[in-house]
Order: structure tokens, then C-alpha cells, then sequence
């Protein structure tokens, strides 16, 4: 039975059937509320991604109820092997009280489509093949309803709704409708990414390249500012792709797909990285990082995950800042739509931002400095160099780059990258 007026379509529209997008109407549909969930694709699709979760994403998962078991179709990382041109580094994930010993990886073909149906099982509409174009605005301006088009004909039609969550990715086209633009001062990050067959499918470890090298000039080789991965999928095959942030001079002026092929070719010939064993194309990303999009909550409408520019400046990782961001935001709604409209109904909308910043704010002000710093090359190449020769401060670099500490309690790092958070005022 909903509790919507006649006016509206919904109770709460969310736009973007992502991760954000299906974890939030998961939550509110659970909840009893009216959600109506809009999705510009199809179920089953592709995104270029790492398909990788460290155990901060994991958790997510587990809090949704589901199943993250290798029966069910997940494949286990014990933890992150690190290396760089003259170093080799095994880390366990560390074993903490907030998230779970292990990581996962899964294509996003399947994981979405899973949370998408976890949406749908709890009660929530799934629209596809529905592409919002922009928000809907009362006179007071408002956002009230959405704009779409609809199918292969791309049929005009709008949707109501007291409120709106923005869970449209990085193309955040309802924030830009209303105004809400980037801050070009906080970091970007661009993501490609190509699967292999390769005998390294089921290694127990992902990896991360911390050099990567522009060979382009032999005569003036650049160490560039990101990092190269490989995700073991189980099933014969890894996804290894890179990332590189905005802060480097060479940001806008480098062929990425270019890139990956030659720092693949310099990998050992046995790992498979070659083209004759590449699976589809490469597929490239932008990564919104650092709260690079705000505020995050304005006049009826939420902005989630990477509409809210919330991936990490750190390690590239989105999708649990995703789930994070709708377990928050639902939470809020529901309070929220339990008050009439108005004043008190604000006030309690108004705590999601504020949440939202407390949680990882000052956290990724740290990852905003952080990749200043590493867009310098000489940084870059004595933090690879030596920084990850001294074992007493492994512990300290490893949790704050992975986000894998526990913020109460824990031990004596955990304490301390809590407390440099707490510190370091948040980029709202």
C-alpha cells in the first residue's frame, strides 16, 4: 500500500541503477517506502570498473544480506600484493573489527545486475531502458520529479516525487541541471581497463603496479601519478587496467589505451597480458574523487556516490563510498519522509551531508593531499622507492591507502589515521 499523494509517481524516485542507485532503494524499499528506481540501460550490462572490493565494500554487501561466499559466485582476495619496478610485497588484508578478513571480486555485468534484483526483491520499481535528461523544479525552485526518455524511441516523460536521489555516476546530469558543478580544484582520475586469459586468474592476491612509466621519449622516461591493478575473476580470467590522477602535468595529454598496452608489454610474457589473449575491448572511466561535487544534498534532491564525487583519492575504489553514501542517504529519507513536508522535514535531510562529511570527509581531504603530493614525480619516486622499504610504517600506509582500518578502537594505526581524519577539516 504506498503513501504517496496523486501527484506523484513515487515516494522517493532514484535515479541510476548503479550501486549507489539499487543499494539505496533496497534500504527505503525495505523500509516500506515508495521507491521508483530509473535506469538508463538494461540488466545484464558492462561498466568499466576494477571489479575489485576491498573489505570496506565487502561489508556493504554482508549489511544488504547478501551472500558473499565463493558458492555464491565471489571470488576471495586474501590481500593486495604491491609492486614496483624493484620490490615485491604480500599483505593480508588486515584483520579488523569493522569489515571482514577478505575482498572480493565479481564483474559488474553481474554485480550490478545482482543488486538491481536485491532492489526488485525488496519491493522497489525497476524502470529500464529510462534516461533522465534533468530535473523537474517547483517555482521556489525545488527539485519535485525528473525528466526522462524512455526506450528505443525515446518517448518524453516525467516522473514525481517529493524527493530525488542522484545516483546517475559521473555524468551527474541532475546535479548540472539544478547548478550543482565540479570543483576543478579537487583531483580526477581517469580508469582503462582490459580483460586477459591468463593462468593467473585464481591467484589469492590482487595487485597493484605502483610505477608506471611514460616510455614514450626513451631518452626522457616520466613516472607518472597512478597505478596499475589485476583483479583474478576465477574464471580464467583478470581484468588489469590503471588509473591516473589529475594532478599529474601529462593528465590530459596521454593515451591511456596507449599507456596500457606498453606497460603490459614490459609484464612477464607468462602472465598472458598480450593481445592475442585479450578478451572485448578496452573500456575507459572518469573517477569524480575527493567530494569534487557539492553539496550533497539540496532543495528535495541527494547526490550518492560518484554524482557526489565520492571516490577515493587514495585508490581509485567507488563503489563501497557508493553503498556507504545510500545507507546514509536512506536512512535520512526515512526520517525525513516520516515528518511532513517542510521545516522539520530539512532539518532532517540536512544530517545527510553532514554525515556523509563525518564519515569520509576528512579522510579524503587527506586523499586530496595526497594526490597533490604523488603528482609530483620526484614524490612519487621516493615514496615507491624507499617509503615501502621501512616495515614500520607499512601497517600506516597500507590502511590509509585501502580504507581498511577501524575507525573506534582498533589499534594504535587505526587510532592514528582516524585521528589525521578527524583533524583535517572536510572538502564540503
Amino acid at each position: 500500500m504506498t503513501r504517496r499523494n496523486a501527484d506523484h509517481d513515487a515516494e522517493v524516485i532514484v535515479v541510476g541503477a548503479g550501486p549507489a542507485g539499487s543499494t539505496a532503494a533496497t534500504y527505503l524499499a525495505r523500509a516500506g517506502v515508495d521507491v521508483l528506481l530509473l535506469e538508463k540501460t538494461e540488466f545484464p550490462r558492462e561498466k568499466v570498473c576494477g571489479d575489485g572490493l576491498t573489505p570496506r565494500g565487502v561489508k556493504q554487501l554482508i549489511d544488504l544480506g547478501i551472500d558473499t561466499s565463493e558458492d555464491a559466485g565471489w571470488v576471495h582476495s586474501r590481500g593486495l600484493r604491491i609492486l614496483t619496478g624493484e620490490l615485491t610485497l604480500e599483505l593480508d588484508w588486515p584483520d579488523l573489527t569493522s569489515y571482514p578478513p577478505y575482498g572480493v571480486s565479481r564483474t559488474r555485468q553481474d554485480f550490478d545486475d545482482l543488486l538491481a534484483k536485491t532492489a526488485v526483491k525488496a519491493g522497489a520499481r525497476l524502470y529500464e531502458r529510462t534516461t533522465v535528461t534533468g530535473a523537474i523544479t517547483s517555482p521556489a525552485g525545488r527539485v519535485i520529479g525528473v525528466e526522462a526518455k524512455v526506450g528505443p524511441e525515446k518517448t518524453p516523460v516525467s516522473y514525481r516525487a517529493p524527493l530525488v536521489l542522484a545516483c546517475d555516476g559521473v555524468s551527474a546530469r541532475l546535479a548540472l541541471s539544478v547548478g550543482i558543478q565540479k570543483n576543478e580544484k579537487r583531483p580526477m582520475g581517469v580508469a582503462v581497463r582490459q580483460y586477459y586469459k591468463s593462468p593467473r586468474h585464481d591467484d589469492p592476491f590482487i595487485e597493484g603496479h605502483l610505477e608506471l612509466w611514460d616510455r614514450s621519449d626513451p631518452r626522457d622516461p616520466k613516472l607518472l601519478p597512478g597505478y596499475g591493478w589485476a583483479f583474478p575473476l576465477g574464471d580464467g580470467t583478470v581484468n588489469v587496467g590503471l588509473g591516473m590522477l589529475s594532478t599529474s602535468a601529462a593528465f590530459r595529454s596521454t593515451d591511456y589505451r596507449a599507456l596500457l598496452r606498453q606497460w603490459l608489454d614490459g609484464t612477464p610474457e607468462e602472465w598472458g597480458y598480450r593481445e592475442e589473449n585479450a578478451i572485448g575491448k578496452v573500456g575507459g572511466a572518469g573517477l569524480p574523487m575527493g567530494f569534487n561535487r557539492t553539496p550533497h544534498y539540496r532543495d528535495g534532491l541527494l547526490l550518492l556516490g560518484d554524482a557526489g564525487g565520492m571516490v577515493s583519492p587514495f585508490n581509485g575504489e567507488g563503489i563501497s563510498a557508493a553503498m556507504e553514501s545510500a545507507q546514509l542517504a536512506s536512512e535520512f529519507v526515512v526520517q525525513a519522509l516520516a515528518r511532513r513536508e517542510g521545516p522539520s522535514r530539512e532539518r532532517a535531510l540536512e544530517g545527510y551531508p553532514r554525515a556523509v562529511a563525518e564519515l569520509m570527509g576528512g579522510y579524503y581531504r587527506l586523499g586530496n593531499v595526497f594526490a597533490k603530493l604523488i603528482g609530483k614525480p620526484k614524490v612519487m619516486h621516493a615514496a615507491t622507492k624507499y617509503g615501502l622499504r621501512i616495515n614500520s610504517i607499512l601497517p600506516l600506509v597500507y590502511k590509509g591507502l585501502s580504507g581498511c582500518y577501524d575507525a573506534k578502537g582498533g589499534d594504535g594505526v587505526d587510532r592514528l589515521i582516524a585521528a589525521l581524519a578527524r583533524a583535517t577539516p572536510s572538502p564540503r
